[in-house]
């Protein structure tokens, strides 16, 4: 990858988490970047016009352009279509909010999502985020599905993260990581309990195409308080339903019939 090209992913990556802009001189020493450099690729990338400048301070901002080219990808794909009433069922009838993320690479991402909460707290993470594998139920479901090899690989990749971030059981290294996979793969979904924040539950299932390829995760999520492991088992038998429907219904997508990179072999190969 040319250098002005990776630099200018660097750019957009890092604007994502600053909605209300950055300035210049800001964007060049949190990327170590010069700041000549900095003006030149922010040039380009309003060319583009995947960045804004705001008129009143000055700062620059991503537009909506990578969110409309996201959203017009997954319409072409079909993948939001086939799966949003299947989810709102199971939101239907675990009470709780589900959400699917999609395998893209070496990540997952959250794509679609319907909320089963009518009251009460209504847990509601931000959407289109890549997953922390190593702390989520999402990653965890997938992550059983592969070789030690291949997870390992993948958690290496993405690093655990700071312990701060997640919840008082999030595992710290990849010994505290395999049983939590080992149960998931035992099951057949995976189940954490303030793993990813305190407080907080859920359950995930691989959804898997016809030749065995998985191509995303399903999830149930909601505060122990009401959504506690008695609950989460209970509801493992919709999810699993659910996780089999989306995928026979999105084995006919051409998106979905490509093998994906890494080995899908079990989790003790």
């Amino acid at each position: 990858m040319s250098g002005v090209l990776e630099r200018s992913f660097r750019v957009l990556e890092h604007l994502v988490g600053y909605p209300e802009g950055k300035t210049i001189s800001s964007l060049a020493g949190e990327l170590d970047l010069p700041l000549s450099a900095t003006h030149r690729l922010l040039a380009g990338l309003i060319q583009h016009g995947y960045v804004r400048q705001h008129p009143a301070h000055g700062q620059y901002m991503l537009t909506f352009k990578l969110v409309s080219l996201g959203l017009s990808y997954l319409t072409n794909s079909g993948i939001v279509d086939i799966a949003q009433p299947l989810l709102e069922h199971l939101a239907q009838i675990s009470g709780e909010l589900v959400r699917l993320a999609v395998v893209d690479g070496d990540e997952l991402t959250f794509v679609a999502k319907a909320q089963g909460a009518r009251g009460g707290l209504r847990y509601d993470p931000d959407m289109g985020l890549s997953v922390n594998l190593a702390c989520s139920a999402a990653g965890h479901a997938w992550l059983s599905t592969m070789s030690d090899r291949a997870a390992m690989e993948l958690v290496s990749k993405q690093g655990f993260g700071n312990p701060e971030d997640f919840g008082p059981n999030a595992p710290k290294n990849f010994s505290e990581l395999k049983p939590y996979l080992r149960a998931a793969q035992e099951r057949g979904f995976s189940l954490i309990k303030e793993v990813f924040a305190p407080g907080m539950g859920s359950i995930a299932a691989p959804v898997r195409v016809s030749n065995g390829s998985v191509i995303g995760v399903i999830t149930i999520a909601g505060p122990l308080l009401r959504f506690d492991e008695e609950r989460m088992l209970a509801s493992s038998s919709a999810l699993l339903a659910t996780a089999e429907d989306l995928g026979r219904a999105s084995g006919s997508s051409e998106l979905f019939r490509r093998k994906p990179p890494l080995a899908r072999a079990g989790i003790g190969d």
